[in-house]
């Protein structure tokens, strides 16, 4: 019997929600077959069977979040070809013989007395009660109410309705298929905050209609405005200081950083920019340069592509490289594999793919994890220079800032060319500063002397 698992979708995901089964117990599925499907705070992806056989055992439902490496379900290895068999689902008992019918029916017992039965009085409906920690109402949940069932939902979604006891059949969703998300639970709870600021002040003024009219009161001071809005961390975001913390208690991070013309690189990218974008649909940016010569230097500087366990040093052979990706509320590291084996092209090319399917979460799992060395373009947003935090478990990361003009002394005569800041972060438990400068200089010396064509 082979466990089914929910797998780790990134270093700083711990759990994952089962939105649907592909499969259904008893039915025969192959190896790397889809077989269920996962949310995170991450990434929507489907999730391959990790053998071939028969789902024996279902052990999560859909909807169900739940922690990483919980077996989900069960699969019987070469079981059935294809044919269904009788299998357990969650909740399901061994199923037991049928019992032998009675030998004579007994007679049915006297009803019991009727009982004098009580006037039915309705009671009031109760209005939702105002928080006093904000504007938002709480309203009262009626006993017993089922959970919806409308559509999966994110954990910081669940987190939101049990937090402000939010019925999230009232909540109109607008993601994909009628899914709901964090917008259209702010949306919900400040279309209700002044619903029922209204219905506090209209029984009021109608309460009492025939009495006169009596003289204006003083004015009131006016309530002053609060002065901060409290709202909870998403699970995404608190996933990200967890990671950023354990990163900084873990590592001796130092920074070394680098100033790099990248003059030729600059009119490389300006002369073909235009017919790249024409032949492939996709601009091409500085980061696949940088990306090329990081992995040249690798190769000169292994350590740089390496981890720490315990007192033992692990050297990668492979060189895969994770592209920090700035999402809506926060960001995430998918991975370029073997990046030493492409070409700029190449690399542009995943770039492009990973970050698009990133931000539409649609990630698989082994696109976000197996990274040995991570690169950040900060610049992209206007950032000159920065220190990174190092990505667990690497050793480095490497940070590239805008590309400016500047004017520049050449042979004692000033030029204006295109410059930027190489900002390598690194873990001095392992790599000392000379020898970040000197796997920094070497990134620095490629991009200057580049000479590579790219078309």
């Amino acid at each position: 019997m082979i466990d089914v698992v929910m797998p780790q979708m990134g270093e700083s995901i711990v759990e994952g929600t089962l939105t649907k089964w592909l499969k259904k117990a008893g039915e025969h599925v192959e190896r790397d077959e889809p077989l269920f499907e996962i949310s995170t705070d991450k990434v929507d992806t489907e999730i391959p069977a990790p053998a071939a056989g028969v789902l024996k055992e279902v052990l999560v439902d859909e909807g169900k979040t739940v922690a990483i490496s919980t077996v989900v379900g069960r699969i019987e290895e070469g079981a059935g070809n294809g044919a269904p068999v009788p299998a357990l689902t969650l909740g399901a008992t061994t199923p037991q013989a049928a019992p032998a019918p009675a030998a004579a029916k007994p007679a049915p017992p006297p009803p019991p007395p009727a009982a004098v039965q009580e006037p039915f009085v309705a009671e009031p409906r109760k209005e939702p009660v105002a928080s006093s920690a904000g504007p938002y109402p709480i309203p009262v949940p009626e006993p017993q109410q089922p959970a919806p069932t409308d559509g999966p939902l994110s954990p910081l979604v669940r987190k939101m309705a049990r937090e402000y006891n939010i019925d999230l059949r009232q909540v109109k969703g607008t993601g994909a298929g009628g899914r709901i998300s964090k917008q259209d639970l702010e949306t919900y709870m400040s279309a209700q905050g002044a619903k029922t600021m209204a219905q506090a002040t209209t029984p009021a003024a109608a309460a009492q209609p025939s009495a006169p009219a009596p003289a204006a009161p003083p004015p009131m001071p006016r309530a002053q405005a609060p002065q901060a809005r409290v709202e909870p961390m998403s699970i995404m975001r608190t996933k990200i200081a967890e990671h950023m913390l354990a990163s900084k208690r873990t590592s001796a991070h130092v920074t070394t950083v680098h100033k790099t013309d990248l003059t030729k690189v600059a009119k490389l990218r300006d002369r073909h920019k235009a017919e790249f974008q024409q032949r492939y649909g996709y601009s091409l940016t500085y980061l696949p340069f940088v990306i090329a010569a990081t992995v040249e230097a690798i190769h000169e500087y292994p350590i740089l592509n390496a981890s720490i366990e315990g007192s033992n040093i692990i050297y990668h052979n492979e060189i895969n490289i994770g592209i920090a990706v700035a999402l809506e509320n926060g960001l995430i590291v998918p991975v370029i594999r073997n990046a030493d084996e492409k070409n700029v092209l190449g690399l542009q090319r995943s770039i492009v793919d990973l970050a698009t399917r990133a931000r539409s979460r649609q990630l698989k799992a082994d696109e976000v994890q197996g990274g040995t060395f991570s690169i950040t373009n900060f610049g992209s947003f206007g950032s000159v220079f920065a220190t990174p935090i190092i990505n667990q478990p690497q050793v480095a990361i490497l940070g590239i800032g805008a590309v400016e003009k500047q004017p520049v002394v050449i042979d004692d005569a000033i030029a204006i060319r295109s410059v930027a800041y190489l900002a390598l972060t690194f873990d001095h438990r392992l790599i000392d500063g000379a020898l970040a400068d000197q796997f920094t200089g070497k990134v620095k010396s490629i991009l200057e002397n580049w000479s590579r064509e790219i078309l």
